[in-house]
């Protein structure tokens, strides 16, 4: 209170630029949103690629024998220790490799929806 008489500072005038800087900090707000608003209606960004087309002769139905086959040889408890690190035989890995890109291929054509 002190300071205030001592700078000539009033209570209409501390109201005044207590008022603006709320203005000024709600335009900014309002911009803000504006412009991410904005940037999301471009079309662009992350948004659902859709299902990606499959190679020529594959279906989701060959996938799927192809992954069962995989399964019934033990593929998905290779595919588990894979993920944990341990070290696996060449053939076993290049089952878990299959595997793995059998399952993105599925995946990513949505043949599970």
């Amino acid at each position: 209170m002190f300071r205030r008489r001592r700078l000539g500072i009033t209570g209409d005038e501390e109201a005044f630029v207590a008022r603006t800087v709320s203005k000024i900090v709600q335009y900014l707000a309002v911009a803000a949103m504006a412009a991410t608003l904005a940037g999301c209606a471009d079309g662009e960004g992350f948004g659902d690629p859709g299902a990606l087309p499959l190679s020529s002769g594959q279906s989701c139905g060959t996938i799927r024998q192809e992954l069962d086959l995989l399964d019934r040889k033990g593929t998905q408890g290779k595919v588990e220790a894979a993920s944990q690190g341990k070290k696996l035989a060449p053939k076993d890995k290049a089952d878990v490799d299959r595997y793995n890109t059998l399952l993105n291929q599925y995946l990513g054509a949505r043949c599970h929806a």
